[in-house]
């Protein structure tokens, strides 16, 4: 075999696996699978958000060693989830350099998703969630306004900047823009819950929460990486709203959610189905989202009713939407990922966020103090949960006797 080239399509893989949304982990696990599988002597895999770095030793005791710049990209788990399935078939079949490659070119050049589900996407996931945080009939209508010109002007900017705070300022500026002129014509009643509904579609929220999670895995480059990137997108986020604000003074009646239950449960249903198309799910397992993402919040509203904690309610509805990702990840054979990112999004402390902007834009210290440490306070619920039952999943793979991941040492 030409190991060179082996080892080069396996991390042509990890490369397109990190770029569709696969946490570093995963990354790092199936790479690790996939050259044990050849028979490499020792194998070392160095994964972080930008960078993948490979050292392997063939049978003959050559050494190779090859670099991968990572590019950001939008998150297609569509793509992910074939490629996952992939990893399988290199480390059942080991097949040459030249049948892998085959099969990757068929993953990458699957179909793309078709246009008009981008806009619905769009559409359900922004309206869905303004409709969530107490938006009216009227305020229901501007959202779905600016989540097309979302949809629209965001995909042609994406082909022209890749710096996600200049992206997230633009999209946010012209989206604070139109609210404002809604709100001056009459046509808008609660422009901060119009815009907390779009800045759901702009947030990088699960971005600190997959950071947060890093960090208390030891995984600190990984970590700080993932939280500066969330950061630099609120910053960019700010930035817009900022500016379109001094057009127009800001104003705040601070965010309530629907007062009705079952209202909240069918909007966030709604705008996490949008969600699932926003990363391009397909088929069946956009409906898995959907049930995730009902039961996620319902059980949040049943342990809040039960003890006022916005943390503890925060915990264990993320404990059962990870536990809910394992078993759908196991049932149907795809990565966990694919059923946790938009199923936990009601969780996901958007309003926080935008409310710790608005307060830096406007000069409110107390609002500030108050939303930052909810904020923090959120993403580390959710980080715990995700953790718990990481820590659980590979106690019962253990005791049943079956890897869930390896690493340098299971060699």
């Amino acid at each position: 075999m030409n190991y060179e080239k082996l080892v080069q399509g396996i991390l042509n893989i990890g490369e397109a696996m990190l770029q569709c949304g696969a946490e570093i982990f995963r990354v790092e696990d199936s790479l690790y699978r996939m050259y044990k599988s050849y028979g490499f002597m020792t194998y070392d895999v160095y994964v972080i958000p930008s960078n993948i770095q490979v050292t392997v030793e063939t049978p003959e005791g050559e050494i190779i060693t090859q670099i991968r710049h990572i590019e950001s990209s939008e998150p297609n788990f569509d793509q992910l989830d074939y490629l996952n399935n992939l990893c399988r078939y290199v480390c059942q079949n080991t097949p040459d350099e030249k049948e892998m490659r085959e099969k990757y070119l068929e993953v990458i050049n699957r179909e793309p998703q078709k246009r008009i589900t981008r806009y619905a996407a769009g559409i359900m996931g922004g309206t869905g969630f303004a409709v969530f945080f107490g938006c009216n009939v009227r305020d229901a209508i501007v959202a779905l306004i600016v989540s097309v010109m979302i949809v629209a002007v965001g995909d042609w900017l994406a082909k022209r900047e890749s710096n996600l705070m200049v992206y997230n300022a633009i999209l946010s500026f012209i989206s604070e823009v139109i609210i404002i002129v809604a709100l001056k014509m009459g046509v808008a009643d609660h422009p901060d819950r119009i815009m907390i509904g779009i800045v759901m579609l702009l947030i990088s929220g699960l971005g600190t929460t997959n950071g947060i999670r890093d960090l208390l895995q030891r995984d600190f480059i990984s970590g700080f990486i993932n939280i500066m990137n969330s950061f630099l997108g609120a910053a960019g986020i700010a930035f817009g709203i900022g500016l379109a604000m001094l057009f127009h003074e800001g104003y705040s009646d601070h965010f309530i959610l629907n007062h009705s239950v079952p209202i909240q449960l069918i909007s966030c249903t709604v705008a996490c189905t949008g969600f699932a198309f926003w990363f391009k799910i397909r088929g069946k397992q956009v409906w898995y989202n959907s049930i995730g993402a009902f039961f996620t919040w319902a059980i949040y509203v049943v342990v809040f009713a039960l003890k006022p904690s916005n943390f503890l309610a925060t915990m264990i509805a993320a404990v059962f939407v990870a536990f809910y990702a394992f078993i759908m990840s196991r049932v149907n054979k795809a990565p966990s990922t694919i059923f946790l990112t938009a199923s936990v999004f009601p969780l996901i402390p958007g309003p926080n966020l935008y409310y710790v902007m608005y307060a830096c834009v406007s000069g409110n210290m107390h609002m500030l103090l108050e939303q930052t440490i909810t904020l923090f306070a959120t993403c580390v619920a959710i980080a715990f949960g995700f953790n718990f039952v990481d820590i659980a999943s590979r106690t019962i793979m253990r005791g049943m006797k079956v890897e869930y991941h390896i690493g340098k040492s299971d060699r």
